[in-house]
């Protein structure tokens, strides 16, 4: 056990187990302890000040410490701090939040099923995607398709349903007989010489020939990420999406677009999948920006016409304890309010802008061979040859040796892999945004320094 740990971090390791625990890193290092947070800023318990660019987990949206969230949150507390959303009975917040939803939410999307997070989002989806099939007379329509690299959760069926690398090990068991995957639209390496049209179009046939292996019959759902975000970042050909949807609904295959990361303004529109990418779903899945990380909550938002064919003398035998809860439905209440009142969309679409040119900025760097994102959601793509793309041994940890670099010079950016990607709070200033892409730029060049000395090849 480390020596050198501050009083709480010597607790955390010693009692801890945390979501994604390396355990030999972790009995080494332990972990930062933050103790407060400001806008797009966090301090750890020695007094040290980071730029937070991850956003917290994607999900910081109007930024740390508001007093009006805050108060939001205490007043309900103390006027009804729980009760149960179960059968027949709701609260206040829970009944509003389900209407402004249906408001926001495109097409006929007025239903709302509340969850705890963006886990238990998927898995309600999952289920209700069989539900509606079995209802619509198809009860052996109980298998989906989603793609390789998408991440859509940690509990069993959402862990089941992504497939992203380093996320399934031996010791854990996954659902195999009914998920199926196809590939995901990744631009950096497409064949050479292929255009984004041409990888669409192998793409779609890819999905259509999936579909016919799997039988259309059998499948009661496609689930997608408009952008894949843990995934590392991909973002789509513009008619992709519309195009996988337009394929489902010639099957009577649901679509399921996982907004978990995109929804609520870090692509600059309350949901990415109609006002971004066009195409209108059967359910999507939130959680994340719906309350800006002040409270736990997660919401399926699914059609009417799912609702008119689940309806009648049966039970929908689904849901949470905290489904509903009050303290969170008041939270996203208050944010939705903040988004609307200080024109955050709009907020995020200019500083999103700024953040792009920044992030390009980099790509003169000796070993960054992509940058790539979208508004507010970034990725920086470390390679040890740019000419070949030829990616660092896994060994090398490139994503982390840049983060640990970024850290030092008080700067928080996520590594997956040999990857840097950032969500940064939609209320990011032009000059917090500079100060991103220079800290970053430095630390990836700390980075590079270190591996010549190593005597590990670049380019």
């Amino acid at each position: 056990m480390t020596q050198d740990l501050s009083p709480l971090a010597a607790m955390d390791q010693a009692h801890a187990l945390h979501p994604w625990t390396h355990f030999d890193s972790f009995e080494t290092e332990g972990a930062v302890v933050l103790t407060r947070g400001e806008g797009v800023w966090l301090w750890d318990d020695a007094g040290r000040k980071y730029l937070d660019a991850v956003g917290g987990l994607w999900c910081t949206n109007i930024g740390l410490g508001r007093a009006d969230m805050a108060q939001a949150i205490a007043d309900q507390a103390l006027k009804l701090a729980f009760t149960s959303t179960f059968v027949d009975i709701t609260n206040a917040p829970a009944a509003r939040l389900a209407g402004k939803l249906a408001e926001l939410a495109p097409g006929d999307l007025n239903r709302v099923h509340f969850t705890t997070g963006g886990s238990t989002a998927i898995d309600s989806a999952y289920r209700l995607a069989q539900y509606v099939q079995a209802a619509r007379g198809f009860s052996g329509r109980t298998h989906v398709i989603a793609r390789k690299q998408s991440y859509h959760g940690s509990t069993y069926a959402a862990m089941s349903i992504g497939l992203r690398d380093g996320d399934r090990v031996p010791e854990f068991t996954y659902k195999s007989d009914t998920i199926h995957h196809v590939s995901a639209p990744i631009l950096y390496r497409r064949a050479e010489g292929q255009t984004e049209a041409q990888l669409t179009d192998a793409l779609v046939a890819e999905f259509e020939a999936k579909i016919a292996e799997v039988g259309a019959e059998k499948i009661a759902a496609f689930f997608a990420e408009p952008i894949q975000a843990s995934g590392g970042v991909l973002v789509p050909p513009q008619d992709y999406l519309a195009r996988m949807a337009a394929v489902c609904r010639k099957h009577g295959i649901l679509v399921i677009a996982d907004e978990v990361v995109t929804g609520f303004g870090r692509l600059g529109a309350w949901f990415a999948s109609q006002d971004v990418y066009g195409f209108t779903p059967d359910m999507i899945c939130c959680a994340k920006g719906l309350s800006s990380g002040y409270q736990p909550i997660g919401a399926v938002i699914f059609s009417d016409a799912l609702w008119d064919d689940m309806r009648g003398d049966k039970w929908f035998t689904s849901g949470y304890t905290y489904s509903g809860h009050p303290v969170a439905c008041a939270a996203a209440l208050k944010n939705i309010e903040i988004i609307e009142n200080e024109d955050i969309l709009a907020r995020a679409t200019r500083a999103g802008a700024l953040f792009q040119e920044g992030l390009r900025s980099l790509s003169d760097l000796p070993i960054v061979g992509d940058v790539r994102g979208h508004t507010l959601i970034g990725c920086v793509e470390n390679v040890a040859d740019k000419a070949t793309k030829r990616a660092f041994p896994d060994e090398v940890d490139i994503g982390r040796r840049v983060t640990h670099a970024a850290e030092a010079r008080g700067l928080m950016v996520r590594p997956l892999g040999a990857l840097n990607v950032m969500s940064p709070a939609l209320i990011i200033s032009d000059s917090e945004i500079t100060q991103i892409v220079e800290t970053l730029g430095a630390a990836i060049t700390a980075a590079t320094d270190d591996l010549v000395r190593e005597g590990i090849k670049v380019g």
